[in-house]
């Protein structure tokens, strides 16, 4: 694949960054829009490849998605016709539309990219068959399979084990108001990773006026009943915030992501602390979220339990292979099953560049050593590139690996992080 060059930081970065919409948040409100009692619109949705397979995902079960606008506007529509599902590498897709699928009254078939196949999917298979939903897999527990919908779900109460990923839980919750029994989901295994995704599924149900009882640990219940159809504003994605946060960290500079929530679900809100404990200054201004670079350019390193932050894990190794003291990143063995195994890729392309990696089952240590050019390989992953562009900014002669693939979350990256330098 081609090699982008990534940019050096050769001076201090001062500048301001606008952030695309939150795809996590993008794709839930086009599920509950879909899924809705009549139109609505998602503003500033996040336009990706993840989020228009989504649009394309509700538009063959028989939704309206219209993607035309900066604004999309949704209209619910009969779910009625049979229909192949693209669920590319998302995991949204292929976890959140076939609990929606079980609401058709014909066969709805799901497939993905190649990696696609080999992510687990037999948690969400097998809580549907629970509920009564027919469902084809050959008895894989993974893409491709058919979902065989009855026009309805009986739904009620199902035992899963989440401790691979929230989104097997999301996905039960986000249809589970147009079941007939609606949804009672409780989690039995290790501790479920990424609950503030949970929290967000959770506040997305309740701005649609759908009623959830969350008070007990491990349980979510879904009462049945009607979906409001009620318009939606994205956020600015966090996640995606952190390579041009810890760019003023690299370069000693000072970089502002406008229009930062003061109040959010998103894990990527957990930056303003992680960075300040790396030893940058981070301060909440009218405009955003500002951090600002130790003026000796040192970085502190971090030891830290991601587990409710995985998606963060890439960029910030990268942030510690650059610290001057060492780190352990820990809690995150369910990165090895997200769009490549995370953990084992990091301490691969960071340790062919000169960190000095351990890698453990749910976590890596991180040794500062002499770091060096070369190519880093991002294995189709977004978050990799993420890590990449960090070490580069800081590191001359990294050669990033299909920069391109950061359009899952953010179309036009490599274009906005070299306008910085």
């Amino acid at each position: 694949m081609e090699l982008w060059p990534a940019p050096v930081a050769s001076a201090p970065v001062r500048a301001a960054v606008a952030l695309p919409g939150s795809k996590s948040l993008t794709n839930r409100a086009l599920v509950l829009a879909a899924l809705a009692e009549g139109p609505s619109v998602v503003r500033r949705a996040l336009r990706s490849r993840d989020t228009e397979l989504m649009a394309a995902a509700l538009t063959a079960l028989g939704s309206t998605v219209d993607t035309s606008g900066a604004d999309w506007r949704v209209t619910p529509g009969p779910f009625d016709a049979a229909a192949e599902i693209d669920c590319g590498l998302a995991g949204t897709v292929m976890r959140f539309v076939p609990p929606v699928a079980a609401l058709s009254s014909a066969a709805i078939g799901f497939d993905g990219d190649e990696h696609a196949r080999t992510r687990p999917m037999a948690q969400v298979i097998d809580a549907l068959r629970g509920l009564g939903v027919r469902i084809d897999d050959d008895d894989r527990g993974t893409l491709p399979f058919t979902v065989h919908g009855s026009g309805s779900v009986r739904g009620g109460a199902v035992i899963i084990d989440a401790s691979a990923s929230s989104q097997f839980i999301s996905a039960l919750l986000l249809a589970g108001a147009r079941y007939d029994e609606g949804v009672d989901v409780r989690h039995d295994g290790k501790p479920v990773p990424s609950l503030p995704h949970l929290d967000m599924t959770v506040a997305c149900l309740r701005a649609h006026g759908v009623q959830v009882d969350d008070s007990d640990a491990n349980r979510w219940h879904v009462l049945p009943g009607p979906i409001a159809a009620t318009d939606m504003t994205i956020e600015p994605d966090l996640s995606n915030a952190a390579p041009f946060l810890m760019l003023a960290m690299t370069s000693g500079g000072t970089v502002t992501v406008l229009d930062w929530p003061e109040t959010t679900t998103q894990a990527g809100d957990a930056l303003r602390d992680l960075l300040t404990r790396m030893g940058a200054t981070v301060e909440p201004t009218a405009a955003g979220l500002c951090v600002t670079g130790s003026g000796t350019g040192a970085i502190e390193g971090l030891d830290v339990d991601l587990h409710d932050l995985g998606e963060l894990t890439p960029a910030l190794a990268a942030l510690c292979a650059l610290a001057e003291t060492p780190s352990h990143l820990r809690g995150i063995g369910h990165i090895r099953g997200h769009e490549t195994d995370r953990l084992a890729a990091l301490a691969t392309e960071l340790g062919r560049l000169g960190a000095e990696v351990v890698e453990h089952p749910d976590g890596l240590e991180i040794r500062p050593g002499i770091l060096h050019g070369g190519t880093f390989h991002t294995y189709g992953d977004h978050r990799m590139a993420h890590a990449a562009v960090v070490l580069g900014s800081a590191v001359p002669g990294i050669l990033v690996e299909d920069v391109a693939t950061t359009a899952k979350t953010f179309p036009g990256f490599a274009d906005a992080w070299a306008r910085l330098f």
